[in-house]
C-alpha cells in the first residue's frame, strides 16, 4: 500500500476475475490515470489481493471481495481507519466524485498539499492577488451539486503560476460582476484586474484543464510524478505449456486447491459461524472425493483431522495458516504444491481463465466422483451444496458469487440424484458461458462455447425439429469419462515428494542397488520355491545374503558386511539348500507325471498333490536339520569361499610339514654315512 497525505486504497480485482469485476477494471485504470495528477493531495494505489504475497496486507485491511475501494484520511496510521466506498463498481465519474466527497468530509485532517475546494467568496476573489503570487486566477462558476470546479482545481495542483477557485451560482455579486448566464462557466482573472472568459468549445473539466495548462508562464512545479513501473510479477518465463483440452491436468487441480485453501479461505482474519462450517464441509468433501496424488490426499486428510479437532467457535487465520503448511516427513509426506501453474486452464494472457476455470474443473470432478462412488439417490446435493456455500462465503468476485447464488436458488433444490447433480452443474456452467460469451472476459483464443463441443463429443449433440438439443445420457457418459481419474495427467506438475524421498534414501544408502540385483537373481533361481515353499512364519522372505567374515581385497569384498547369528544363519543356510534340492525333486517328479498324463490331467494332478508334497518335504527338511546338529559345527556360518580358503590353507600347511619331514630325514641319513660318525 502507498500512503501519502491522502490515500485511496482499492482492493484490486485479480487478473483472472471474470464477469462484472473484470468490467470494472477499465474504469479503475481510467480513474487512476486521471487522479494521478491529484498527487500529493490524493494518492491512489492498487493492490492485487489475488497475489498470495499480498494476502496478509489485504487481510489486515479487511479486503474480503473484489473490487473494494477504501479511503484513508491524511495522517491515518491504522488499517481500521479506512472508509469503505460503498459503490466502487460505478462509472469513472462517480469514483472521482466519491473520492472528492470523502476528501471534503475530513476538514480536521486536511492534507497540506491539497488546494481549497470550498466555494470562494467575493472578498476572497477581490483580495486574491494581494495575498498570492500567482499570475492567473481561474474562476469556475457552477451549481452547488457540480464537481467541475473541484476536479479542475485538483487537476492543476501540480502546476505553478495559476490558481483555481470555484464560485457557486448563489454568489450573486460575482455572478453579476462577470455577467455569468450559464453554469458551468470559466473565467480567467489577471493581476492587472482584467478578466476574460475561457475560450473553450465545451464547458467541461477536460477543456478547462487543457486551456489553463497552455497559458504562458504556467509550468509544472517541482513535484515530479513517479512514473517508475514495477517489474512484472509474471514468474512463468518458461515455454508455453501445450495442453490437450480432452485431458484433465494435475497441475490445474492442485493449483486450484492451493489458491482456494491458502488464499481465498484464509483471506479473512477469523473464520467463524457459517464461514467456518463451510470451510470444514469443503475440506471434508475434498477428502472424500478428490482423486489427488498420495501426498495431496494425505495433506487433505491431515487438514480435515485438524479441523475436526478444532472445537473453538472462531478460527484465527494464523492458526489456519500454520495447519495448512506442508509436512515433508519422509515416511508420510503431506504436501500440497505451492506453485500456481496452469496447463489446461492457461489463458493466452495472465488475466484470462486460470483460477475460475480450475474451480469449475474441480467441482465437475467432485460431482462425477460422488456419482460413481455411491447410490444415485443418496445425498444428491452433497457436492453442489458445498460448492454453493464456498462460492457464497469465499469466492473473491462478489458479483459472480451473486449470479451463482441466483442460479442455485432457482433450481438447485430440485436435484434428486447424484447423476442429476452432474448434469445440473454442467448445464449451469454452459449458462454462465453463454452469458459471458463475447464480453471483455472472454479469451480470444479460448472462446466461451457450449461444452462439450461436437469434435469432443459428437454423440452429445442432436437436432430436434431443426433446433440444436443435447443428448443428456450421452453427455453424462462423456462427463464420467472425461472427469475420471484415468483421464487426469501429471504433465507439468510439481515432482511427487514421495518419489523424491525414495530416490534420496536410495542415494544415501548406496547399497540398495547391488543388493536388490542379487536378490532378484536369487529369486529367479528359486522362482518356484519362492512361490510355493516359504518357511513357516516368514512369508515372502528371500534367501538371506551369505555374509563373509574374511576380509578380502576391497575390490572383491562387498560394499557392506552383515553381522548375523551364526547358529540361526547356519540353520537357514542348510534349510535353504534342502528346500532347493526338494524343489528340484518336485520339478523332476512333476515333469515325469506331465509326460505320463495328458496336459489337463497333469496340471490337475500336480495341483492335487502339491499340498501333500509341500508338507512332506518341509517335514523332511526339518527332520534333516534336527538329525544333523554336527552340520552346525562344521558350517559355523562360513561361506563357500571361506571354506575353500580354509581347505587350501590346510593343504598348503600339510605339504609344508611333509616337505620339512623329508628334508630332516634325508639329512639324518647323510650324516650316518660320514666317516668318524659313531656307530651304535
Amino acid at each position: 500500500m502507498q500512503q501519502g497525505s491522502r490515500c485511496s486504497v482499492p482492493g484490486q480485482a485479480p487478473p483472472w476475475c471474470p464477469g462484472h469485476c473484470f468490467w470494472v477494471i477499465p474504469s479503475w485504470l481510467s480513474t487512476m490515470s486521471l487522479v494521478w495528477e491529484w498527487r500529493p493531495a490524493v494518492m491512489l494505489a492498487a493492490i492485487d489481493c489475488a497475489d498470495e504475497a499480498n494476502q496478509q496486507v489485504c487481510a489486515d485491511f479487511g479486503i474480503t471481495g473484489f473490487p473494494t475501494l477504501k479511503f484513508f484520511r491524511a495522517f491515518s496510521k491504522k488499517a481500521e481507519d479506512g472508509i469503505r466506498i460503498t459503490n466502487p463498481s460505478a462509472t469513472v465519474e462517480d469514483l472521482r466524485h466519491a473520492i472528492i466527497t470523502n476528501l471534503e468530509q475530513s476538514q480536521d485532517t486536511w492534507p497540506p498539499a491539497c488546494p481549497p475546494l470550498e466555494p470562494a467568496s467575493t472578498d476572497e476573489v477581490r483580495t486574491f492577488f494581494q495575498r498570492n503570487k500567482d499570475q492567473y486566477l481561474a474562476l469556475i462558476f457552477e451549481k452547488s451539486n457540480s464537481f467541475v470546479g473541484r476536479e479542475v482545481a485538483l487537476d492543476m495542483l501540480q502546476y505553478e503560476n495559476v490558481a483555481v477557485r470555484r464560485v457557486l451560482s448563489s454568489e450573486e455579486e460575482l455572478v453579476e460582476k462577470f455577467g455569468v448566464s450559464t453554469f458551468p462557466s470559466g473565467y480567467l482573472l489577471f493581476r492587472n484586474g482584467s478578466f476574460s472568459r475561457l475560450p473553450v468549445h465545451i464547458e467541461a473539466r477536460s477543456f478547462y484543464t487543457y486551456y489553463l495548462r497552455m497559458l504562458s508562464g504556467v509550468t509544472r512545479g517541482s513535484y515530479k510524478l513517479n512514473t517508475t513501473v514495477s517489474a512484472s510479477n509474471e514468474t512463468n518465463t518458461s515455454q508455453p505449456k501445450r495442453a490437450d483440452r480432452s485431458k484433465v491436468y494435475v497441475a490445474d487441480l492442485e493449483s486450484t486447491l492451493h489458491y482456494s485453501l491458502r488464499v481465498e479461505a484464509a483471506r479473512t482474519a477469523v473464520l467463524s459461524g457459517d464461514q467456518l462450517a463451510t470451510f470444514k464441509c469443503y475440506v471434508a468433501m475434498l477428502v472424500k472425493y478428490f482423486p489427488g496424488r498420495p501426498c495431496v490426499q494425505t495433506y487433505l486428510q491431515s487438514l480435515d483431522g485438524w479441523l475436526r479437532n478444532w472445537t473453538e467457535p472462531e478460527l484465527p487465520r494464523s492458526a489456519l495458516k500454520e495447519a495448512m503448511k506442508n509436512n515433508r516427513d519422509a515416511s508420510h509426506p503431506a504436501v500440497l504444491p505451492t506453485n500456481v501453474s496452469w496447463v489446461g486452464c492457461r489463458g493466452s494472457e495472465p488475466h484470462f481463465r486460470g483460477y475460475p476455470c480450475g474451480l469449475w474443473t474441480v467441482f465437475h470432478l467432485l460431482t462425477v466422483q460422488a456419482a460413481q462412488s455411491g447410490p444415485d439417490k443418496e445425498l444428491p446435493l452433497e457436492v453442489l451444496s458445498a460448492m454453493r456455500c464456498y462460492v457464497r462465503h469465499f469466492f473473491g468476485c462478489q458479483e459472480c458469487a451473486q449470479h451463482f447464488e441466483a442460479m442455485a436458488a432457482e433450481s438447485m433444490d430440485r436435484v434428486a440424484g447424484r447423476e442429476e447433480a452432474v448434469l445440473w452443474l454442467w448445464s449451469h456452467h454452459n449458462e454462465v458461458n453463454a452469458r459471458l460469451a463475447g464480453g471483455d472476459t472472454e479469451d480470444p483464443k479460448f472462446p466461451k462455447l457450449q461444452w462439450p463441443p461436437p469434435d469432443m463429443c459428437p454423440q452429445c449433440h442432436k437436432e430436434e425439429r431443426g433446433v440444436h438439443a443435447w443428448d443428456e445420457p450421452a453427455v453424462l457418459t462423456f462427463l464420467k469419462a472425461h472427469f475420471s481419474p484415468a483421464n487426469i495427467y501429471p504433465d507439468y506438475a510439481e515432482a511427487d515428494p514421495i518419489a523424491m524421498v525414495r530416490e534420496g534414501m536410495g542415494a544415501r544408502l548406496g547399497t540398495e542397488g547391488p543388493r536388490e540385483e542379487r536378490e532378484k537373481e536369487e529369486e529367479e533361481e528359486e522362482k518356484e520355491t519362492e512361490g510355493e515353499m516359504r518357511a513357516p512364519g516368514r512369508p515372502g522372505s528371500p534367501e538371506p545374503r551369505r555374509p563373509s567374515i574374511v576380509r578380502l581385497n576391497p575390490k572383491l569384498r562387498e560394499v557392506s558386511e552383515d553381522i548375523v547369528d551364526l547358529d540361526s544363519f547356519s540353520e537357514q543356510h542348510f534349510k535353504s539348500q534342502a528346500l532347493r534340492a526338494a524343489a528340484g525333486r518336485r520339478r523332476r517328479l512333476s515333469k515325469r507325471d506331465t509326460i505320463a498324463l495328458p496336459r489337463d490331467a497333469g496340471v490337475g494332478r500336480e495341483h492335487r498333490r502339491a499340498p501333500s508334497v509341500l508338507v512332506r518335504e518341509e517335514e523332511e527338511v526339518k527332520e534333516g536339520v534336527r538329525r544333523s546338529p554336527w552340520l552346525r559345527v562344521l558350517g559355523l556360518g562360513f561361506s563357500r569361499l571361506d571354506i575353500s580358503l580354509c581347505v587350501a590353507l590346510y593343504f598348503l600347511s600339510s605339504m609344508c610339514l611333509l616337505g620339512m619331514y623329508t628334508f630332516f630325514r634325508l639329512r639324518t641319513r647323510a650324516r650316518k654315512g660320514r666317516p668318524g660318525f659313531p656307530v651304535a
